[in-house]
């Protein structure tokens, strides 16, 4: 059959042409729902339609995915509500809400208990340890209660004990009300029921020789009746007293990471700084605990609220690899790449890093076209570290093709921001890994034809004479440098530019240059940027020389004034910068600090410029806060993780599931792993553009 979806109007159209420019634009996605259920109440098409698109974009939305089956209620289609909803537990696994909104759909339209029971234990399998997962529990409690299963509820209260969770202390009580209110033949399962001693039969006397005792099927779900002391009684209560009081004791544990978690559920607006930092805080702390399937767990939980950053994407994944649990680190790059921070250029550089550190050539290089072409065409960090990734598998005419490629798009643009860097960075990679001097220079030297003077490009050509062999030429430098100074100089630099240069110019001479070479610059520098320094900033300057000189303490005293010699020789702020062999080294790159850390969900245009780079992707050098992951034991896992790659089978509707055994945790304290100390980072120092990426 074929479906025509009603026409929309002027309203929706225009909210349509919004979310079709902007797919992240939320609260275009939210008023566009309003507007269609406003004027097609009962057109269950085009209500289809818009919950289709916008749960595309944030499946984690679980508010959403209960109304779109409400919707599909209310119009009387039964398939659909369970087709829905068995979208949504694929979309937002890990969430307890949308469990227990199916799992109450389940109680309202089948009759079946043992399909209720499948659907409840299914979920719980995701769900069931999350710290506040007592609805669905409750949920479940309730159900039981109301089919006066005694012993099915008193089997739930045992499981619960076993679990911190935010209301253990009130369901230890309500299991001792039960107990208490029941009689305990009721609540013990026929797996409890003490079982006569070995060779006696039920009236004391011999068993016959051959005598066989037969359990009939209902015996396993009817309550046991036979007599109970007492102390069995107390037995029965005090071992789940011993689950509750070492659930309690993990409980201690976290109950601080816990209780600092003020959103829990998926939006794009930013987390705080606080709420971040608790969650890398809390993660580390679960990795040293030796028990993977609850790192995995909380990973999940933090992927919900803190989807939209890709640190805690890139963490997961680095840790899942750590552990040896590849499927779970591809399932959570697909998931990220694919669908909660698609946009962001950073995940595909990681993606592509760690591909080609697993030997997917084929998928780095797509992660890598796929920045160029789509994401964020022009990121100069993309162009340099797929041209290395070529250069590392020996295609060396392929990174150079990378560049010419690049640099031909930007010449095409109208003043590009990128195409002087790009030729900077170019040349250097040029010289670096072939050694073909005259090629960089000849580089640089078109650049000047076709690039309007900038001080990148100059420092560019300062550094890359620095790093050359004899002679240098420092003729030709200084009339560069000269011309871009100069204060009739059509140049764009700023002043702190032009006195920066000046300054990077210096460094050079000092190195490479003659006495000559060096009192030219440095009159040049003391005329044009001398006078302009501030007399405040010049007292300042001399009374730090006054503290740091023994000599001149006893010479004499400073006054207002300084001699020409002075002026000259402690005129240079930037006189302090590191030297040119260690000013280009790679710095390792830490976890972001947790207030710089928000979520980018614009589009990436193609303006988008040099972003930091990823430093090393493995071990210790990945960052300061998060060094190396901590690796849990490779047990594994009670239940999938997702649905996305097909690794993960397939979660089936309630009428097909089969009964699953919801996996019993134990919390019981592992020993302590020895943490991995902090890397000690280096001190900040202001790092010219090329040396970013090397």
């Amino acid at each position: 059959l074929l479906f025509v979806v009603p026409a929309t109007s002027p309203e929706e159209d225009r909210l349509w042409n919004i979310v079709k420019a902007n797919s992240l634009d939320f609260d275009a996605w939210t008023a566009l729902i309003d507007e269609t259920e406003k004027v097609a109440w009962d057109k269950i098409l085009k209500i289809r339609r818009v919950y289709d698109a916008f749960l595309a974009e944030f499946p984690l939305c679980y508010g959403y995915w209960k109304k779109y089956a409400d919707h599909e209620a209310r119009l009387g289609d039964m398939d659909k509500v369970l087709e829905v909803y068995e979208r949504a537990v694929v979309g937002v696994t890990y969430s307890v809400d949308i469990w227990l909104h199916y799992c109450t759909f389940a109680i309202s339209t089948y009759g079946d208990p043992e399909t209720i029971r499948r659907l409840f234990e299914r979920g719980l399998t995701y769900v069931g340890t999350d710290y506040l997962s007592s609805p669905l529990w409750d949920k479940y409690i309730e159900y039981e209660e109301m089919h006066s299963e005694w012993a099915r509820v008193a089997s739930i209260y045992t499981r619960i004990l076993e679990i911190p969770n935010r209301s253990l202390d009130n369901y230890f009580n309500r299991f001792k009300e039960l107990v208490g209110s029941r009689p305990l033949s009721e609540l013990r399962s026929a797996e409890e029921t003490p079982v006569p001693p070995s060779g006696l039969s039920e009236n004391g006397g011999q068993a016959s020789e051959g005598d066989v005792h037969t359990v009939e099927p209902e015996d396993s779900v009817k309550p046991v009746t036979a007599g109970l002391t007492e102390a069995e009684s107390e037995k029965y209560i005090a071992l789940r007293e011993e689950m509750y009081k070492k659930a309690k004791e993990f409980d201690s544990k976290i109950s601080d990471f816990e209780n600092a978690i003020r959103r829990p559920y998926f939006h794009v607006r930013p987390l705080n700084a606080a709420e971040l930092e608790n969650w890398h805080n809390y993660l580390d702390f679960m990795e040293g605990q030796d028990d993977l399937n609850k790192v995995v767990k909380l990973y999940e939980r933090c992927l919900i609220a803190c989807a939209n950053y890709p640190e805690y994407w890139t963490r997961y994944v680095l840790c899942m690899e750590a552990c040896g649990s590849m499927d779970i680190a591809d399932n959570a790059l697909v998931r990220a790449t694919q669908v909660f921070v698609k946009r962001q250029p950073d995940i595909h550089l990681f993606a592509a890093r760690f591909k080609e550190q697993n030997a997917d050539i084929p998928g780095a290089r797509a992660a890598y076209e796929r920045v160029h072409t789509e994401i964020a065409p022009g990121l100069l960090e993309a162009i340099i570290k797929h041209a290395n990734m070529e250069h590392r598998l020996g295609n060396l005419e392929t990174s150079f093709s990378l560049y010419e490629q690049a640099i031909s798009i930007e010449k095409g643009k109208e003043q590009s921001q990128v195409l002087p860097m790009l030729y900077a960075q170019y040349s250097r990679f040029v010289y670096l890994a072939s050694g073909n001097a005259e090629k960089a220079r000849e580089i640089l030297a078109t650049a000047l034809d076709h690039v309007q003077f900038s001080k990148p490009l100059l420092e560019a050509l300062i550094h890359l004479e620095s790093i050359m062999s004899l002679p240098k030429r420092i003729d030709y430098l200084d009339s560069l440098v000269d011309k871009l100074i100069a204060p009739s100089s059509d140049s764009t630099a700023s002043a702190a530019e032009r006195e920066e240069l000046s300054c990077i110019f210096l460094e050079f001479l000092s190195v490479f240059g003659d006495v000559q070479s060096i009192k030219k610059a440095e009159d040049r520098h003391a005329k044009l940027f001398l006078p302009h320094r501030s007399k405040s900033v010049l007292k300042k300057r001399l009374a730090e020389d006054y503290l740091s000189s023994d000599k001149s303490k006893v010479a004499k005293s400073y006054t207002d004034s300084a001699s020409p010699a002075q002026s000259v020789m402690g005129g240079y702020p930037n006189a302090q910068q590191t030297q040119w062999p260690a000013g280009y080294g790679v710095q390792p790159q830490g976890w972001p600090p947790a207030n710089q850390a928000q979520p980018q969900v614009q589009q990436w245009g193609p303006g988008y410029t040099q972003q930091p780079a990823y430093g090393a992707y493995g071990g210790a050098t990945y960052g300061g806060s998060y060094s190396a992951p901590q690796v849990p034991a490779a047990v594994a896992p009670t239940a999938a993780y997702g649905a996305y790659p097909p690794t993960y089978p397939p979660q089936q509707p309630p009428q097909a599931a089969a009964a699953t055994a919801f996996p019993q945790q134990s919390y019981a304290q592992p020993a302590a792993a020895a943490a991995a100390p902090p890397v000690q980072q280096p001190a900040a120092v202001p790092q010219p553009y090329y040396g970013t990426y090397y």
